[in-house]
């Protein structure tokens, strides 16, 4: 064998190397390839590609495609040949059984090696038909749950929004989530969806909104990441429940046990008033026959009587119409420390001179919480009164009067305890529903009725533990939560 010929040959092995692994790869990749001309013929095609098209050859590629007799509307490869740079396209055609397909085509330029013109154009496609059903399936499903879903940037752009939403708030694609929401112009404070793109945790949340139709909604909201990779977050998902009947039902519940209190009240009330009825009469009476006799001391005594009688008519009536009035707490972030020390230092002076010790205890570390001061005062006041009473009547040495205030399972609980005559287990029963008072002709029974009135505005609930001759401690639960749903109402 020559040299030359050997070294024809150490030039031809590569060169049939290359095309080895050209037409293996050719045919072996999982794609639909095929190379296309200028004149749109299909002038070679792989295995997977005749499978899936069915014979190619002396055939347009648009008439493989899609079974069309001319070329497409927005043909990829028409634009490859222009340009000259590769592209991705997106459509849909039929295979060789008649059967409508989607696919995925990446389409790139070939040129004669130091030519800048492009002779051919590779197609690669792949079919996504399955894919397609499965995204329609989940589009369904995400516009038709019932329940409000978007998807927010880290822009807090809304990028998503399935069909409960658009019709709730409008269609809101590209907006800002807190101007949709709520028509802020600023980020919401305590944001649920900040939380997550910061932590990459999910989030819970009790929210009011308002829809385009300037309807206040009520919402609970959970906030979930949705990654990018690895640990970055591309983006947040929000699931929010409509809960706007649910909170009107909650206050339909409040206002009826409310207005229940009242009603149980009236018969009390009518007893009460026919009580000071027969001092204004015996008052008049007296009067007028101090009047007939000239009698000075008759007529002041009637007078005192009348006047006596005329105070409590004024005082019931202006209770009554105080505990009848339905009204929302005007609310403030408040230090319930200094509710205590205010109780404590206006009845110390009153309960040292009964005897009696005036104690506080504040837990540590207790946060601010939205409440009505006033409120809340005068709820403290009127327990805190009755507990002085309660030592009063126990006739006990040793007695004392604690207020605290702590934190439980995110709950605030205002207490007030005594160690007096306690309240037996039949008055205990009725104590807050009936117009009911143990301090006889000295009070209006409305004290705790009021209390629990304020206390139910606030969203909490009050609880009493009393024994006989032991003493009497009265609780005021105010989930946080509630507080919290309340004050951004409120605003």
């Amino acid at each position: 064998m020559s040299k030359k010929t050997k070294k024809q040959q150490r030039v031809d092995s590569p060169r049939r190397l290359n095309d080895m692994i050209f037409q293996e790869l050719f045919h072996q990749v999982p794609f639909n390839v095929a190379v296309i001309d200028r004149n749109y013929n299909v002038v070679e095609a792989n295995r997977n590609f005749t499978e899936y098209f069915g014979d190619w050859k002396n055939k347009k590629c648009y008439a493989v495609y899609k079974k069309l007799d001319k070329p497409c509307k927005d043909c990829p490869s028409a634009e490859v040949f222009k340009k000259g740079k590769a592209i991705v396209a997106d459509a849909v055609g039929v295979d060789q059984h008649g059967r409508k397909t989607h696919y995925v085509g990446h389409v790139f330029p070939l040129r004669t090696p130091g030519s800048s013109k492009v002779e051919y154009v590779l197609e690669m496609t792949r079919t996504v038909t399955g894919t397609r059903r499965l995204q329609q399936e989940y589009q369904i499903l995400f516009d038709r749950v019932p329940c409000y879903i978007t998807v927010i940037g880290e822009d807090y752009r809304i990028v998503r929004a399935n069909e409960a939403f658009r019709e709730n708030f409008g269609d809101v694609i590209g907006q800002i989530c807190y101007k949709v929401y709520k028509r802020r112009k600023t980020k919401c404070p305590n944001c649920p969806a900040a939380k997550t793109f910061k932590d990459g945790q999910v989030h819970h949340s009790t929210q009011v909104g308002i829809g385009k139709r300037s309807q206040k909604i009520h919402y609970a909201v959970s906030t979930s990441p949705l990654m990018r990779g690895g640990d970055s977050i591309a983006h947040v998902i929000e699931i929010c429940n409509d809960i706007t009947a649910i909170k009107k039902l909650e206050h339909e519940v409040i206002e009826a046990e409310r207005l229940g209190a009242v009603g149980q009240t009236v018969a009390g009330l009518a007893h009460s008033i026919k009580n000071i009825l027969m001092g204004l009469e015996g008052g008049k009476y007296i009067v007028s026959l101090g009047l007939k006799k000239d009698n000075k001391e008759m007529i002041d005594q009637g007078w005192e009587m009348l006047e006596r009688n005329f105070d409590k008519t004024t005082s019931l009536v202006k209770d009554f119409l105080s505990f009848s009035k339905g009204r929302l707490p005007e609310l403030v972030m408040t230090k319930p420390g200094d509710l205590i020390n205010e109780i404590v230092d206006l009845y110390k002076d009153i309960a040292a001179q009964s005897g009696i010790e005036l104690k506080s205890d504040i837990g540590t570390k207790i946060k601010r919480a939205p409440l009505d001061p006033g409120g809340i005062h005068t709820c403290l006041t009127n327990l805190t009164s009755n507990a002085i009473d309660a030592c009063l009547m126990g006739e006990k040495k040793g007695t004392e009067v604690l207020l605290q205030v702590k934190e439980s399972n995110d709950k605030l609980i205002f207490e007030v305890s005594d160690n007096g005559s306690g309240i037996d287990h039949k008055i205990k029963k009725k104590i807050f529903t009936t117009f009911f008072t143990t301090k006889g002709g000295g009070g209006t029974g409305l004290g705790l009725l009021t209390t629990r009135k304020i206390v139910q505005e606030h969203g909490g609930k009050i609880l009493i533990d009393s024994k006989k001759d032991k003493g009497t401690l009265f609780r005021m639960e105010f989930p946080r939560k509630r507080l919290m749903a309340l004050y951004k109402e409120a605003k």
